[in-house]
C-alpha cells in the first residue's frame, strides 16, 4: 500500500452502526426527476383543470347575473302593481280599501317571499351544476333528497299548508296589521301577520295564535266602509212626521259636528219604518262610517236621539209596558176568616 492510500484510509471515518438507519438524502438528480414528473403532470392536465375552472366561473357568473335580473324584475313588478292599483268601483271611497302604507307593507312582504324563492332556486341549480362539473355522481344525492322530501312532506304537511295559505293570504291582501277580522276560530285586531301564524288581539285583551291553514273564511271589518244602524222604537200612535223631523234634525247636527263629520262617510239617513207592531213601531236610521267606527257612531247617535226625543216629548218604547193606572189585584184570602178550634172535631175542649 502506498503512503497516500494509507493516509486516506486513516483520515476517512469508519462507518458507525447508527449510520445505516439514517435516511438517504435525495440527490440533485432525484429532485430533478421529481420536478420533471410534476411538470409533465401539470402539462398533461392543465387544460382539463382550466376548462373546469372556467366552467365553474361561468356558472357562478350566470347565476349571479340571473339572480340580480330576477330580483330586480320582481321589485319593479311589485312597484308597478302598487302604482296601478285602481279603486274597486272607480269611486274615491273604493280607493280607500288599501292605503299607501298598507300597499307598502304588502309589497315588502310579497317581494321578500318571491326574492327568497328565486334566489333559492337559482343558487341551488348552480350548486348542482358545479357538482356535476367535477364529475360527482348526483344520482344518490338526488335520490336521498327525494326520499327526504317525501318524508318531510308527509310529516310536515300541516306546516306546508300553513305556509302556502300565508303566501296566498299576503298575495291576495286578505287582511293586514291593524285590521279587525273574524277568522271563524277567533276574532279581533290583527297585531302580526306571518307566513305560518297570524296573531289576533281579542276584545278582552287576549292574544289568539291562528294557524293560516286552519282559517276557512275571513271577515274583514276594516276594509271599505262600515254601516252604523240604529233602530228607534216609538208608540204605534206617535206622529210619524214629528218623529222624522226630529231624527232629521239630529242627523244634520251630528253630520256637522267634529269629529263625527270625519268618521261619517255619508249622510245619516232615516230609512223609514222597519217594523210595525200592535203597540209600537220601529224607525231605522243608518249611515256609512269609517271602517271600525260603526259602534262608536251608533252609541253617539243613540245618545243624541234620546236627548232630542226627550226634548220633543216623544217617548221611546223599550221592553214590556208597565201598567201604572191599573187597580191592584185583590187578595183572594182577604175575606176568609181565621180558622177556629171548634171547626176541628178531634181537638180537645177548651
Amino acid at each position: 500500500m502506498s503512503l497516500s492510500a494509507a493516509l486516506s484510509a486513516a483520515v476517512s471515518p469508519s462507518p458507525s452502526p447508527s449510520d445505516s438507519s439514517t435516511p438517504a438524502v435525495p440527490s440533485l438528480q432525484d429532485a430533478q426527476e421529481s420536478a420533471t414528473n410534476a411538470a409533465s403532470w401539470v402539462e398533461q392536465n392543465w387544460s382539463t383543470w382550466l376548462a373546469i375552472g372556467l366552467r365553474v366561473l361561468l356558472i357562478l357568473v350566470i347565476a349571479a347575473v340571473l339572480r340580480f335580473v330576477v330580483r330586480r324584475s320582481i321589485t319593479k313588478l311589485i312597484d308597478r302593481m302598487n302604482r296601478t292599483v285602481q279603486a274597486v268601483d272607480g269611486t274615491a271611497l273604493g280607493g280607500l280599501l288599501v292605503n299607501v302604507e298598507r300597499r307598502r307593507q304588502r309589497s315588502q312582504a310579497i317581494g321578500s317571499v318571491l326574492r327568497s324563492v328565486a334566489s333559492f332556486i337559482i343558487m341551488g341549480t348552480a350548486a348542482l351544476m358545479i357538482l356535476g362539473t367535477f364529475e360527482i355522481n348526483l344520482a344518490p344525492l338526488l335520490a336521498s333528497a327525494g326520499v327526504a322530501g317525501v318524508a318531510i312532506g308527509f310529516g310536515a304537511r300541516n306546516l306546508v299548508t300553513d305556509f302556502l295559505s300565508g303566501v296566498f293570504m299576503i298575495l291576495e291582501d286578505q287582511y293586514g296589521v291593524g285590521d279587525t277580522v273574524d277568522a271563524g276560530v277567533a276574532s279581533g285586531e290583527v297585531i302580526e301577520v306571518g307566513l305560518r301564524v297570524t296573531k289576533l288581539r281579542g276584545d278582552n285583551g287576549e292574544i289568539w295564535y291562528v294557524r293560516n291553514g286552519e282559517v276557512k273564511r275571513i271577515g274583514n271589518l276594516s276594509q271599505g266602509w262600515a254601516t252604523a244602524a240604529v233602530d228607534v222604537t216609538v208608540r204605534a200612535d206617535e206622529d210619524l212626521d214629528k218623529v222624522k223631523a226630529t231624527l232629521d234634525d239630529v242627523a244634520e247636527r251630528m253630520s256637522k259636528d267634529e269629529p263625527w263629520n270625519e268618521l261619517l262617510w255619508g249622510p245619516i239617513e232615516v230609512l223609514g219604518l222597519d217594523n210595525v207592531l200592535l203597540d209600537s213601531m220601529v224607525v231605522r236610521v243608518s249611515a256609512k262610517t269609517m271602517p271600525g267606527k260603526a259602534l262608536t257612531v251608533e252609541r253617539e247617535l243613540r245618545w243624541r236621539v234620546k236627548r232630542a226625543f226627550d226634548a220633543a216629548e216623544i217617548p221611546i218604547v223599550g221592553g214590556p209596558a208597565v201598567l201604572t193606572d191599573a187597580t191592584p189585584a185583590v187578595d183572594p184570602t182577604a175575606g176568609v176568616a181565621a180558622p177556629s178550634v171548634h171547626a176541628n172535631t178531634s181537638a180537645p175542649p177548651a
